[in-house]
């Protein structure tokens, strides 16, 4: 296999989604590319500017978000794929996370606020393993402004 096969497979690749440059090292040394074919691909495709880690960052994040993924949880998925945090951070701040966990509280629970300690419990964890932080979390529980149940 020469490197522009390993190029044309990974526009190809590119073509459905936005890749990282890690994430698509991986892929072409799956798919059987020896590590020369592979860095010669990247290189290219990075000049070419089909391959940018920072257009990915933004995706990633975009796309999450849109899922109801918290900062703890998005933060952990952008170094999986090696992105580095002053890459990243801007638009992980640009995100209004404290409406985001009020919104997928609300979708999740209703409007409805517990003083059931246990159902509070409840619903924390599942703030938290959606990947919020707990300032966020506690903002969204202690919120005054819902419905107690009964």
């Amino acid at each position: 296999m020469t490197s522009k096969t390993a190029y044309v497979w990974a526009v190809q690749l590119l073509a459905g989604r936005e890749h990282s440059a890690c994430e698509m090292k991986q892929k072409l040394a799956a798919k059987g590319f020896g590590a020369d074919e592979v860095g010669s691909a990247l290189e290219d495709l990075i000049a070419s500017r089909l391959l940018s880690d920072e257009r990915f960052a933004e995706s990633l994040v975009r796309s999450r978000v849109n899922k109801g993924v918290g900062p703890v949880r998005l933060r952990q998925e952008l170094r999986e794929h090696n992105i580095p945090p002053e890459m990243s951070e801007p638009f992980v701040q640009a995100q209004d996370w404290r409406a985001l966990a009020v919104n997928v509280y609300k979708k999740r629970f209703g409007k409805a606020r517990c003083s059931n300690y246990q159902e509070q419990a409840k619903q924390m964890r599942f703030l938290q393993y959606r990947g919020f932080e707990m300032d966020q979390i506690r903002a969204v529980i202690n919120n005054s402004e819902w419905d107690s149940c009964e």
